[in-house]
């Protein structure tokens, strides 16, 4: 199974979230209903362990974000880069084996994929942030 593949079909379920105002069980029901790909190349226990953390913890792992944002506010974030902090984000803050940089590169290499050039700085900066401080979930 394809950890990448995985991460992304994570972030395209937070932003479908965000955009509709899914319930976690909703954009689960949805992913299953619309997807085109191959589900055997996606590790779905791991895409859905994701995307509920996230959905359970997002005023904490936005509050994160919040503190963490210089010269930004959070209604200025577009919906993909915040899907992508918030996917990377409880990654980082959770799972305390794998370095903080791994996220980030993920992080980096999602939002080439789907966001603006100039935002992958902007990823970047909040992500190193947050990983150089004692924030926790």
């Amino acid at each position: 199974m394809n950890r990448r593949l995985s991460r992304e079909e994570a972030v395209k379920l937070i932003y479908q979230m965000s955009i509709n105002k899914y319930t976690f069980e909703e954009a689960i029901e949805n992913y299953f209903e619309e997807y085109e790909g191959n589900v055997d190349e996606i590790d779905m226990e791991y895409v859905r362990s994701i995307v509920a953390g996230v959905s359970n913890n997002i005023g904490k792992i936005d509050d994160i974000i919040e503190r963490h944002l210089i010269n930004w506010k959070m209604n200025r974030i577009s919906k993909i880069n915040l899907a992508i902090l918030r996917c990377s984000i409880y990654e980082i803050l959770t799972d305390k084996e794998t370095p903080a940089a791994v996220y980030i590169n993920e992080a980096i290499e999602i939002a080439k994929k789907y966001s603006e050039d100039k935002s992958i700085a902007f990823v970047n900066g909040v992500l190193d942030r947050i990983a150089n401080s004692d924030s926790e979930i």
